[in-house]
């Protein structure tokens, strides 16, 4: 089908998504921004933003219900990383059935309207952004941060250098199994002296 790239997409987007809150420990949770800032959500204000808002996007406008509550009984990180591998993970067998008249029919978008593709391709933009700003966080909070699309200062610095791209899982199973026990992340080599920024500067 000609928009099986999107449902594959989307697929692996979601997989970065828990990806990413693995990174995080729960002290992390009610951490902003900005302390004391209410205008930039906390960590754990993120993770809820994600779940609710993609339930929303995909029962409203793209007629997908996984007949589940979006977020999980008790709002921890292992909880949240559970909750939303599980319903993307149902979403993912959804739009695989689609095909393509189904992609190129207009459905409402808020107050407009516009085809599915273009709404699926709006909700991937979001949850990429959404999940940018997490990964800011990360490093204001001193964390490491594995592969999220290619390499990073903590797998090896820039990719013209031929810095690896390492995953903190092979998959969402063994990220999920590995985090329960306490964490099992591939290990990271750092850059080892080598600049991690196109612009490096002395600290």
């Amino acid at each position: 089908m000609n928009y099986d790239f999107l449902v594959d997409t989307y697929e692996t987007e979601c997989i970065k998504v828990v990806s990413v809150w693995s990174e995080f420990t729960d002290k992390d949770l009610p951490v902003r921004p900005r302390h004391n800032d209410p205008r930039g959500r906390s960590v754990h204000e993120q993770m809820v933003h994600q779940c609710v808002s993609e339930d929303l996007w995909f029962r409203n406008m793209l007629g997908i219900d996984v007949a589940a509550p979006p977020l999980p009984q008790q709002e921890t990180r292992l909880a949240f990383m559970k909750r939303y591998a599980a319903d993307s993970g149902k979403r993912v067998t959804a739009l695989r059935e689609k095909r393509d008249p189904w992609w190129e029919e207009d459905t409402k978008f808020f107050d407009v309207h516009r085809p599915r593709t273009w709404v699926m391709t709006r909700r991937l933009t979001h949850t990429s952004h959404h999940r940018g700003q997490l990964m800011a966080m990360l490093r204001m909070l001193g964390h490491d941060l594995h592969s999220n699309y290619g390499p990073t200062a903590d797998t090896g610095g820039l990719m013209q250098n031929h810095a690896p791209t390492i995953y903190a899982y092979p998959d969402v199973d063994a990220l999920l199994k590995g985090e329960a026990a306490g964490g099992a992340k591939a290990v990271l080599p750092g850059a080892a002296g080598k600049p991690v920024s196109e612009r490096p500067m002395d600290l």
